[in-house]
């Protein structure tokens, strides 16, 4: 495969990707499909998970990831890009996908590891409140789906976070790996040209 056909095959999942994690961004900010979390209570109480608000998934694996897929695209395409000159911009604009990625996955891993903020109790604290319960466990209510009834409100909000932080992450992951390989097949195509006709 050409370095032209192959920029052409890494662009097109990097725009199904990017679009991805830009939906999953939207949507952490609005546990159970409402809008009522996406602001403070009176209290002044934060009702969103504040790794959500980090914006990796709109930012990281979005816009930063969408711009490179843009340009390698555009590599692939006759008598725009597709040149050396071309090929050697595109490592550049993958490195910037590589960053947009590890963000994205950093602040992914992250939410996973901290759980959802909601409205919680349990024995140890018997009077509901607004916080995030799972900081502390490492990741390990994960396993144990008991205690994803400690969050009382968003309903069932522990499976929708675990959801679209889960998705955020295999689709950073994955952004990354494409950038990574764009970064190789453009400095190929650097040396060796794009096969896409006249260099």
């Amino acid at each position: 495969m050409c370095t032209g056909s192959c920029s052409k095959f890494i662009a097109i999942p990097l725009y199904i990707l990017a679009l991805v994690s830009i939906i999953c961004n939207i949507m952490l900010f609005f546990p159970d499909f409402e809008t009522k979390y996406a602001s403070e209570d009176r209290e002044g109480e934060d009702r969103i998970t504040e790794e959500v608000k980090y914006m990796s998934g709109l930012i990281g694996g979005g816009i930063l990831v969408l711009i490179p897929a843009i340009h390698i695209h555009l590599t692939s395409a006759k008598n725009c890009c597709a040149n050396r000159c071309g090929m050697f911009l595109s490592i550049g604009f993958a490195a910037a996908g590589v960053v947009g990625a590890i963000y994205s996955l950093s602040v992914a891993a992250l939410g996973l590891a901290n759980g959802p903020t909601c409205y919680w109790q349990n024995n140890v604290n018997p009077i509901p409140t607004w916080g995030t319960p799972f900081a502390n466990s490492n990741g390990s209510y994960l396993s144990d789906k008991e205690m994803w009834d400690w969050c009382i409100l968003p309903k069932n909000v522990v499976q929708f976070n675990v959801g679209l932080f889960s998705t955020l992450l295999v689709a950073a992951c994955l952004e990354l790996a494409l950038c990574l390989i764009q970064m190789v097949n453009g400095l190929f195509g650097c040396i060796c040209g794009t096969c896409s006709g006249k260099e």
